[in-house]
């Protein structure tokens, strides 16, 4: 079964501006875990997994793109304990990106659909027609958010021995930020930064994950024209952070993260004095996609 490592490197970084502005900031570097099995996604699998075998599920259905994080990390723990089968959006491409490819390296079996039937990925009826062609199966949401989930990601904490006063997390589907908001003690704060324009819903989400609470707000200024986009500017950003402080980000969740909590220092969002501690939630194997 699934297990987590016992220690994750909790970072400092300092340059001229968190110097000036005197904020701590640390970066938890779930990305060290492992480039397609780490990151969030494997706090969001552990439950699940567990789950899944004593429920007496013989197979594990989810979804995702052609870059998908979730589905990397899902790839990586196929037939641990039980076999994947991977809903992908769109039809099958001649040439597999670098995670369909690990995903067939692994065994997992890829099932494509068109991006229109892929809307419906929820319905009743959509979950029935997958039932009727591979079987019962234990159901994974496209991106790993649900209950255990938030179960799994509450422990993302446990890596962070330091008092800190804010927690940021780049935000998709909410499972991750919901996790972590759980484990906050009442002086915390959980700053989510959103990742897609127009998700004004994902408050709602959240709030149907965990009880509505005040250590959370979701920031939706940094999304940089809305999810897997980018402009110049952040990818200057991006380029630039990853020469002074030798950590790689990625395009999709956590370059957008990192450039929104320099933005807010330097804007004296943050009390001087205070301690911010960054998630690192990995996704760097989805960066060969922007790269090619």
């Amino acid at each position: 079964m699934l297990s987590l490592p016992k220690n994750i490197l909790l970072q400092k970084i300092e340059n001229e501006i968190t110097l000036l502005h005197k904020v701590n900031l640390y970066i938890l570097r779930l990305d060290t875990i492992d480039l397609y099995a780490g990151g969030n996604k494997i706090f969001k699998l552990k439950y699940n997994l567990e789950a899944a075998v004593k429920q007496g599920f013989k197979k594990i259905l989810t979804f995702g793109g052609a870059w998908s994080n979730h589905l990397a990390a899902a790839a990586s723990v196929n037939n641990n304990p039980l076999p994947v089968i991977a809903v992908v959006r769109g039809e099958e491409p001649k040439q597999y990106s670098d995670t369909l490819n690990y995903c067939k390296e692994k065994g997992v079996q890829l099932h494509f659909v068109s991006r229109e039937a892929y809307r419906n990925k929820t319905s009743p009826e959509f979950i029935e027609e997958l039932k009727n062609k591979f079987g019962e199966f234990y159901l994974l949401p496209e991106g790993g958010s649900n209950a255990l989930a938030v179960k799994g990601c509450k422990e993302i904490t446990d890596y962070t021995p330091i008092d800190f006063n804010y927690i940021c997390s780049a935000v998709g589907s909410g499972g991750t930020i919901a996790g972590i908001t759980s484990a906050l003690k009442d002086q915390q704060q959980a700053l989510g930064f959103v990742v897609l324009k127009g998700a004004d819903y994902l408050m709602d989400e959240i709030n149907n994950l965990i009880s509505p609470t005040t250590n959370l707000k979701l920031i939706h200024d940094y999304h940089f024209g809305g999810y897997a986009k980018t402009t110049p500017e952040l990818l200057a950003f991006k380029n630039d952070f990853e020469t002074q402080f030798s950590i790689p980000l990625d395009y999709v969740y956590t370059a957008k993260m990192m450039y929104g909590i320099f933005d807010l220092i330097q804007k004296e969002y943050f009390k001087t004095g205070s301690t911010i501690v960054a998630v690192h939630t990995g996704g760097l194997q989805g960066n060969k996609g922007f790269e090619k």
